[in-house]
């Protein structure tokens, strides 16, 4: 007969054959448990839907059982790049295989400091992610202040203690130029991120070093937000440029999807006139039209991992750096080689007797 009420650990165990602590190590994705173990315990925590009562576990261990995230971009960015939505759910998907929750808050650049000083001291996380990193980011040095673990996505240019995930997008910036390169453009622009995030110069820097690598010029540059209406403003800036580039390279798709309006605004066609590459390789990269050419990353792997390196950190294991895959080019029709100028014919003054095509050479 079932038990009345709410299904306890003591439940789970009993319907696994297995100890307390068992259960209790599986549910909270601790090690010590072997895998078959561990999955007899997670279907028989399933079958009695059973159900992990934060507030008993956060007041017998001392511990939030929660982590934190905190974006100080508007809110409506959320909605509007695909990158967040993406870690988010990798973070959350690691974070309920694993009982802990996730606290998100979109707050002003002015206001970030507090949020962090204010989740601390609540008690309110256990930890943080640290997205969106700076130019010598003063938020590592506050965080080793309120002694608060986190995870850096990708590595700090200051000295950090805390792990990072290892994301490198160089590679993918240099291997967009030189698919340009290679296709024989020779006037390559650039639609940066906002200097002040690190992503956003190590991405202009790695277009600047392609094209000095190639003997070509890097004076085609504007700087944007990351955002739709950012990149239309930058490529409107750079089509109203009297010598166009033939290509652009785009530091995210969002901004380059805007850039293939902008062109058909103007009337230029994609790619026949001007071939157009993004970055992060958003769902919605490939049903564009044309299909855009852009680098795939991944950023709901990125969520997952960096949430299995914060839980571990948090559960006093060593903090080590997590490798993240390469950025790889996915080629698609946005990007052709460039527009051959046009060969005039020298005025004589004289018409050709012959029909026109046979002309002689």
């Amino acid at each position: 007969m079932a038990r009345p009420g709410r299904p306890t650990i003591r439940d789970v165990a009993r319907a696994a054959g297995v100890s307390k602590g068992a259960v209790s190590f599986a549910l909270n994705g601790r090690p010590g448990v072997a895998e078959e173990t561990r999955n007899r315990i997670l279907e028989a925590a399933r079958a009695l839907g059973w159900t992990p009562s934060h507030r008993a576990r956060a007041l017998s261990a001392s511990r939030a059982f929660a982590v934190g995230l905190v974006i100080a971009r508007p809110p409506e960015l959320l909605g509007a790049d695909p990158f967040f939505p993406a870690f988010i759910a990798g973070v959350e998907r690691t974070l309920s295989d694993r009982g802990q929750a996730l606290v998100l808050q979109m707050v002003p650049e002015s206001d970030e400091e507090a949020s962090y000083r204010r989740l601390a001291a609540d008690g309110r996380v256990d930890g943080v992610f640290l997205l969106d990193l700076r130019i010598s980011d003063g938020r590592i040095a506050l965080l080793q202040e309120l002694q608060m673990p986190a995870v850096t996505i990708a590595r700090p240019d200051v000295a950090s203690g805390y792990p990072a995930l290892l994301v490198d997008d160089r590679p993918g910036i240099a291997a967009a130029v030189n698919h340009l390169v290679e296709l024989g453009h020779r006037r390559i622009a650039h639609v940066a991120g906002p200097r002040h995030f690190l992503h956003g110069t190590v991405r202009r820097l790695a277009w600047e070093r392609a094209l000095t690598d190639a003997g070509l010029p890097t004076d085609m540059v504007v700087e944007a937000d990351f955002s739709a209406a950012g990149g239309a403003q930058a490529t409107r800036a750079l089509l109203d440029q009297v010598d166009r580039p033939t290509a652009v390279v785009y530091a995210n798709d969002l901004m380059a999807i805007a850039g293939l309006s902008v062109a058909l605004e103007y009337g230029i066609d994609v790619p026949g006139q001007l071939s157009v590459t993004g970055f992060d390789n958003t769902e919605l990269a490939g049903y564009v039209t044309p299909p855009l050419t852009t680098v795939r990353t991944d950023p709901f792997g990125w969520g997952r991992a960096a949430a299995d390196a914060l839980l571990d950190l948090i559960d006093g294991g060593p903090g080590a750096d997590i490798p993240a895959p390469p950025a790889q080019l996915v080629v698609r029709s946005s990007t052709a080689p460039p527009p051959q100028p046009v060969r005039r014919r020298r005025q004589t003054g004289v018409r050709p007797s012959h029909p026109p095509g046979l002309e002689k050479t």
